[in-house]
C-alpha cells in the first residue's frame, strides 16, 4: 500500500477544497465484506489550471468510479490509488462503489463474533490512513469536509455514528450531518449494543457494550457518567468554546488496539474498561483518566485538528495533560498525577533513551508510516510532562487563555506548532518561542544532580544538570522525625530555576533533598550521598505520595541505567513496600521489580532469589491486608504473588478452594492468572485448561486459555502456539497477543531456544502479511525478551541491516534491541 507523503499532501490541500462526503454503507453483505458506497463533492482551485491528484481506497472489489457522472476505469486503481486526471478548475463529484474486507486486526471496519453468545459487533477505526478500508476519501488531516452517513444494518442492530443516528426503517439507519471533521474522525458502530443513556445539559450521553456484558456495564454505569459529566463541565469552565457535537456516546467494543479513539460524538473505548472482574482504585482511575483524555480531545484534536502528522503532540500531549489534571480537579481520583509519575512518565523516559527517540515536535514527519510510529512514550507522557512544566513556567491563567485563543482562530479548522504558540505569546509577555524550542524541539532526558555545600549551619545548595533545558522545580527539604527515625518531615519546599543563577542557602544539612519535588517537571534525578542513605532507612516515611513516586522513578533510572544494582532496589522494594498506601506506586514498583529486574536484569542463576523476595513481599503485603480494610492493596499483592510464584503449590490450592484464605474470591481474571501461572510450571495440563474455558466460555476466556496453552512447558504446545502465530493468519489481534504472552517465559528458556532464531524472518514475514497493527504485536508481544544475551541481539541487528521489516515492525525490533542491550549492560554492571 503506497503511504501519503507530506509533499503529496500539501500540493493536494493546494488543489482541492473538499466540501462533502455521502458515505453509504451495508453491512447486511455476509461475513468477510461490506459495501461502501461513497459520494464526493469537491473543487478544484482556479489558479490551478487543469490538475491532476488521486483518491485513496483499499477495496476488496473496487466496483465502479464516476467523474462528474462520466466512469473511469476501476482497474486503473494502483495499489490503493485511483489517479483523477486532467482536471478543470471549479466543483466536482466523485462516486466511488466497492465491497470492502472486514478486519480482525483492529482496523478499518473490525468484525467481532461473541463467544459467549454468537452475537456479531462491527465497529471502524480509522486513524490514521485506515480509512481507505472503508470508504473512499482524500484522506490527510487538512481536508475537512461535512458527512453524511446512512447504514444498513441486519435486523436488530443499533447504529451508532458521529451524530444522533435515526432508524428510518428496514434496516436502514441515518447519521445527523456532522459539522467540518477530518476524514480519520468518522466512525460507525453496529450490533445489537446494550446501553445506557441519559442527557445532560441539552445533549444526549449514551454508553454502550456487547450483550455479554451488560450486567458489568449496569454496575458500573453510575460511576461512567457521574465522570463523563463532571469532566464535561469541567471543560466548560476552562474552554470558551462550547461542545462541538450534537451529542456524546462512548462505546466499548471488543478487540480494540488502543486504549480509545476521540471520534467526535462517538468516542469508542477497548471493552476491557468494562469490570468483569475484581478491580483496584487505580483501576478505576485509569478508566475515569480516559474519559477525560478524550473528552478533551473534543477540542484538542477534533474541533481543531493537526495540519499535518507531525504535530501529533497538538493533539495527545494537550489530551494527556487535560485528562490527569481534569480528572483531580473534577472528580474523586485527586491523586492521579501519582499514577502518572509511576506508570505513564517512565513510559515517556523509556522512549527518550532509545535510538528511536524523536522530539515532542518533529519539524518533518515525510509520510503516514512514519507519523504512525510517533504515537509513543514522547508524544503522550513527555508531551505531557512538558506542558505540565509550561504551566508551571507561565501560570495556569494565561495557559487557559492562550489555549482559548487558539481555539477562537482554527475552530473547525487546522493548526500548526507555530500557530499554537503564537496564541500562546498573545496571552503572555514570556518568551514562549525560546521555551518550545527547548522542550518541543529537542530529545533526550536531562539529568539533574543535587550538591550541598558548606559548613552544617550554613549550607547551600546547586543543582547540575546535564542537557540546556531550562527548568523550573521545586526542590524539597527534609528532616528526620525527632520522635519517629522512621519518618520525614518536610522542611521547606524551594523554587529553583535551573540553570541557577548561585547556589541557595538552606541553613543547616537536611536528612534528605529531592529535586523536582511535586514531579513538574521532565528529568531524571539523583541524590547525594547522604539524601540515598536516608531514603534507604526511610523512604516509606515520606508523607507525600507524589513525592514517593518521584524517588521510585528515581531509583528505577538509577537501575536502568546501571548506577544502582537491582539487587539493591529489590532490597529497598523488601524494606518500604510493605508500608506503602498507594495503589499505583506499590503495582508499579512490583510491575517493574518482576517484569524487569527478576525476569531480565538479573542473570538465571540470580533469579530464584529475586522471586522469592517478591513473593515475601507479596506475602507481607497480603498479611498486612487480613483485616479487609484495604482489598485494593490485598488484589495487587496477590496478583503479583502469583505472577512470581516459583513452586505451584499454594497458588494451586487456591484455585482448587475458589479463594485465597482470607479472601478474594477468585475471580474469571484470578482465575486465569493462577492457571497461567500453574502452565508455566508445569503444574496443569490441556484438560484443566479446557474446564476452564468451559466454565468462562467469553471472549476473555478465550484469550485466557490461548495463553495457558502457549505457556505449557511441551515441545508439542509451544509448536501449535508458534503456527498459530506466524505459520497462520487466522488469530485476531487479541489472541495473537494473548499467545504471544503466554510462549516465551524465562523459566523455559532451553525449551524455546531454537524458537529464538526463528523469531525474526516469521516476525517479518507476518508484518509484512498483516500490516502494521499485527507488525506492533509481533514486535511488543512476541519479541523474545527474556533472552538476554549476545546471540538474541545479534540476530536482530542482522535483521534490521538485512530483512528489511515494514517500518512498524522495524520501530518495534529497533526499541526492543536497545532494552536487550540495556540489560545485558546492567547485568554487566551488577556483577563488576
Amino acid at each position: 500500500m503506497s503511504v501519503l507523503t507530506r509533499d503529496e499532501a500539501q500540493t493536494r490541500a493546494r488543489l482541492l477544497d473538499v466540501h462533502h462526503y455521502a458515505i453509504d454503507l451495508d453491512l447486511t453483505r455476509g461475513d468477510e465484506t461490506f459495501d461502501s458506497r461513497t459520494a464526493i463533492r469537491f473543487t478544484v482551485r482556479a489558479d490551478e489550471g487543469t490538475a491532476d491528484t488521486f483518491v485513496e481506497v483499499k477495496p476488496a472489489q473496487l466496483r465502479s468510479v464516476t467523474l462528474d457522472g462520466q466512469p473511469l476505469d476501476p482497474t486503473a486503481l494502483d495499489e490503493n490509488r485511483l489517479a483523477l486526471k486532467d482536471l478543470a478548475p471549479g466543483e466536482h463529484e466523485l462516486r466511488v462503489e466497492a465491497a470492502m474486507r472486514y478486519s480482525r486486526t483492529g482496523e478499518g471496519m473490525h468484525r467481532f463474533t461473541d463467544p459467549a453468545d454468537g452475537e456479531t459487533y462491527v465497529y471502524t477505526q480509522l486513524f490514521l490512513d485506515d480509512v481507505q478500508r472503508v470508504y473512499a476519501a482524500f484522506d490527510q488531516p487538512d481536508l475537512k469536509a461535512v458527512f453524511d452517513l446512512t447504514v444498513t444494518a441486519p435486523e436488530g442492530w443499533t447504529v451508532l455514528a458521529n451524530g444522533v443516528t435515526e432508524d428510518t426503517g428496514q434496516g436502514r439507519w441515518k447519521a445527523a450531518t456532522t459539522p467540518l471533521i477530518s476524514t480519520y474522525l468518522v466512525a460507525v458502530a453496529a450490533g445489537p449494543w446494550h446501553s445506557v443513556r441519559t442527557e445532560h445539559r441539552g445533549l444526549p450521553f449514551g454508553i454502550y457494550c456487547r450483550r455479554s456484558l451488560a450486567p458489568h456495564l449496569d454496575t458500573d454505569a453510575d460511576e461512567l457518567l457521574d465522570v463523563t459529566r463532571a469532566c464535561f463541565d469541567r471543560y466548560h469552565e476552562k474552554f470558551d468554546e462550547p461542545y462541538p457535537f450534537d451529542s456524546y456516546d462512548q462505546a466499548f467494543v471488543p478487540e480494540f488496539n488502543a486504549g480509545a479513539m476521540e471520534n467526535p460524538g462517538l468516542v469508542t473505548f477497548r471493552d476491557e474498561f468494562v469490570f468483569r472482574s475484581a478491580v483496584t482504585e487505580t483501576q478505576r482511575q485509569t478508566r475515569a483518566m480516559v474519559i477525560a483524555h478524550e473528552m478533551a480531545h473534543m477540542w484538542f484534536g477534533d474541533l481543531v485538528t493537526l495540519r499535518w502528522w507531525d504535530d501529533i503532540w497538538l493533539n495527545e500531549s494537550f489530551a494527556e495533560y487535560m485528562g490527569y489534571q481534569t480528572t483531580a480537579e473534577a472528580t474523586r481520583f485527586t491523586d492521579t498525577w501519582t499514577d502518572f509519575g509511576v506508570t505513564r512518565k517512565a513510559w515517556g523516559y523509556d522512549a527518550d533513551q532509545r535510538p528511536s527517540t524523536h522530539p515532542v515536535a518533529p519539524e518533518d514527519v515525510r509520510d503516514t508510516a512514519s507519523a504512525l510510529l510517533n504515537f509513543d512514550g514522547i508524544s503522550y507522557a513527555k508531551g505531557a510532562s512538558a506542558l505540565r512544566q509550561l504551566v508551571a513556567w507561565l501560570g495556569e491563567k494565561d495557559f487557559l487563555a492562550g489555549i482559548n485563543i487558539h481555539f477562537e482562530r482554527h475552530r473547525f479548522a487546522n493548526a500548526s506548532l507555530a500557530d499554537f504558540i503564537d496564541s500562546l505569546a498573545a496571552a503572555t509577555d514570556r518568551d514562549v518561542h525560546a521555551w518550545a524550542d527547548a522542550w518541543l524541539r529537542t530529545t533526550g532526558v536531562d539529568t539533574l544532580v543535587p550538591g550541598v555545600t558548606g559548613d552544617n549551619g550554613s549550607r547551600a545548595l546547586t543543582v547540575r544538570r546535564t542537557g540546556e533545558r531550562p527548568h523550573r522545580i521545586a526542590v524539597g527539604l527534609y528532616d528526620q522525625d525527632p520522635g519517629d527515625e522512621g519518618l520525614l518531615t518536610p522542611r521547606e519546599r524551594l523554587d529553583i530555576d535551573v540553570p541557577q543563577a548561585e547556589p541557595r542557602p538552606i541553613g543547616k544539612l537536611p536528612a534528605l533533598v529531592v529535586l523536582n519535588d511535586g514531579d513538574l517537571s521532565y528529568a531524571k534525578i539523583r541524590f547525594d550521598a547522604d539524601s540515598f542513605r536516608t531514603l534507604r532507612e526511610s523512604l516509606s516515611g515520606l508523607p507525600d505520595p507524589l513525592t514517593r513516586a518521584v524517588v521510585w522513578n528515581a531509583l528505577r533510572d538509577a537501575v536502568r541505567d546501571g548506577d544502582l544494582p537491582a539487587a539493591t532496589y529489590l532490597d529497598i522494594a523488601r524494606t518500604h513496600l510493605p508500608h506503602e498506601t498507594d495503589l499505583a506506586l506499590v503495582d508499579g514498583v512490583l510491575a517493574f521489580a518482576s517484569g524487569q529486574i527478576a525476569d531480565r536484569y538479573v542473570t538465571p542463576e540470580q533469579r530464584p532469589a529475586a522471586l522469592s523476595t517478591l513473593a515475601e513481599l507479596c506475602r507481607d503485603l497480603i498479611r498486612r491486608t487480613e483485616d479487609g480494610d484495604h482489598p485494593g492493596l490485598r488484589l495487587i499483592a496477590v496478583r503479583h504473588r502469583i505472577a512470581t510464584a516459583a513452586h505451584p503449590d499454594t497458588i494451586a490450592a487456591w484455585l482448587a478452594d475458589g479463594t485465597v484464605p482470607g479472601g478474594p474470591e477468585l475471580d474469571p481474571e484470578l482465575r486465569w492468572r493462577i492457571l497461567t501461572r500453574l502452565a508455566v510450571l508445569g503444574a496443569t495440563d490441556e484438560a484443566a485448561i479446557a474446564a476452564e474455558l468451559a466454565n468462562d466460555p467469553s471472549a476473555t476466556g478465550q484469550e485466557g486459555a490461548a495463553r495457558c496453552r502457549a505457556a505449557l512447558p511441551d515441545t508439542e504446545a509451544k509448536a501449535r502456539a508458534w503456527e498459530a502465530m506466524f505459520a497462520s493468519d487466522d488469530l485476531s489481534n487479541y489472541l495473537f497477543t494473548a499467545t504471544a504472552q503466554g510462549f516465551w517465559q524465562p523459566e523455559q528458556a532451553e525449551l524455546v531456544r531454537d524458537y529464538v532464531p526463528r523469531y525474526y524472518p516469521e516476525a517479518v514475514a507476518l508484518a509484512a502479511r498483516r500490516g502494521p497493527a499485527m507488525a506492533d504485536a509481533a514486535g511488543r508481544w512476541a519479541f523474545p525478551a527474556h533472552a538476554v544475551d549476545t546471540d538474541t541481539l545479534r540476530l536482530g541487528q542482522e535483521c534490521l541491516a538485512d530483512a528489511d521489516p515494514i517500518p512498524a515492525l522495524r520501530r518495534k525490533l529497533t526499541d526492543q534491541l536497545d532494552d536487550l542491550a540495556r540489560a545485558l549492560r546492567v547485568r554487566e554492571a551488577g556483577t563488576a
